[in-house]
């Protein structure tokens, strides 16, 4: 076996959970081959360039190997490898992700009427819909 279509190595990799998903990333333009946009049963072969978004992420790696079928996640790895600049780039973006998240302290036991009202209110205060012209 020395050529694969594309969404399905995507799938064999473990990129994506089902074929279905990795198609629609694909159509989508998630998924370029040397650059190029491309169609779910474009043929990979070892040696090719891939740049997959998964947002907020982005890989970029390089077909190594082909797999006949879906493989254990760190069998999977084995099939690319992924460019140093990518790897620095994914981890220092989860950092800031991770960072950047809001965190709740919670106390002892349940919440009491007014902690739960005041939480809700900060909740809808942080809502980013735009308002109605009935709401202004």
């Amino acid at each position: 076996m020395d050529d694969q279509r594309l969404d399905k190595w995507l799938w064999c990799a473990r990129f994506y959970k089902t074929r279905t998903l990795a198609q629609d990333a694909i159509k989508a333009g998630h998924v370029s081959v040397d650059g190029q946009r491309t169609k779910p049963s474009k043929l990979l072969v070892p040696g090719q360039q891939l740049s997959i978004r998964r947002p907020p992420f982005e890989f970029h790696v390089e077909v190594l190997a082909i797999a006949k079928q879906r493989l254990s996640a760190p069998l999977a790895q084995a099939l690319y490898r992924e460019s140093e600049a990518s790897r620095i780039e994914r981890e220092r973006l989860a950092e800031q992700l991770r960072l950047s998240a809001v965190r709740e302290e919670l106390g002892p036991g349940k919440l009491d009427r007014r902690d739960r009202r005041e939480r809700a209110s900060l909740k809808r205060r942080a809502d980013p819909s735009p308002a109605t012209s009935w709401e202004e």
